[in-house]
């Protein structure tokens, strides 16, 4: 195995954190070294996060440089094109529909964007794009789109998707059994996500 290295981002309260922990413990379950680290522009929420996460044999850095990374994942999508440069070239993006404008928006200093996932495939990125937001609440609670999230990120990992999976519902079942349902519903709408705009995409 090489070094993986996934940068995730979004904004405060989307859980973009969370599921970095979840993913190096995934990856640390299996032998790899894992390293992270985090950049939130305010703290609360609704400010705008990164995660980094690099893993692999052996990894002496946490920080993704600009054009490294193998997958970028995006909890909101003008986060996903604001870090759309960290990706290597055949990077994949994986973007989150659902439309949360950030505090940097609403004040002034950044315009969002008309078509984010458009412009991103301007770039000539891979985007596989989904309503995460809109699935959770299907599901009855908006705080499962994490796991939609990283039930899409699950078959562009090395490593097989139950690993992920084991890590999700030890993270969100350990305490309340009741949500293991849920969960691994959600991350099956997530992995069924992708599927379903790669069958689009190969259609056209």
């Amino acid at each position: 195995m090489t070094i993986t290295n996934i940068l995730v981002c979004g904004i405060g309260g989307q859980g973009v954190m969370t599921a970095t922990e979840i993913l190096a413990e995934a990856a640390l379950s299996l032998g790899c070294d894992a390293k992270k680290t985090e950049v939130a522009g305010m703290s609360q929420r609704g400010g705008v996060v990164t995660s980094h996460l690099r893993f692999g044999p052996q990894v002496l850095s946490p920080q993704i440089m600009p054009g490294e990374a193998d997958l970028l994942v995006g909890f909101e999508a003008a986060e996903a094109l604001r870090w759309a440069h960290m990706l290597k070239p055949g990077g994949v993006a994986l973007v989150n529909l659902g439309r949360i404008v950030p505090p940097v928006v609403t004040i002034g200093l950044y315009e969002y964007p008309e078509d984010p996932v458009g412009q991103m495939r301007a770039l000539g990125i891979e985007v596989h794009a989904f309503d995460a937001s809109a699935m959770a609440l299907e599901l009855g609670n908006i705080r499962l789109g994490n796991t939609v999230m990283l039930g899409a990120m699950a078959d562009r990992l090395p490593f097989p998707a139950g690993v992920l999976l084991a890590a999700v519902l030890a993270r969100f079942g350990a305490r309340k059994p009741q949500l293991v349902d849920s969960n691994r519903r959600a991350f099956e709408r997530g992995r069924q996500a992708v599927d379903t705009r790669q069958a689009v995409l190969a259609a056209n």
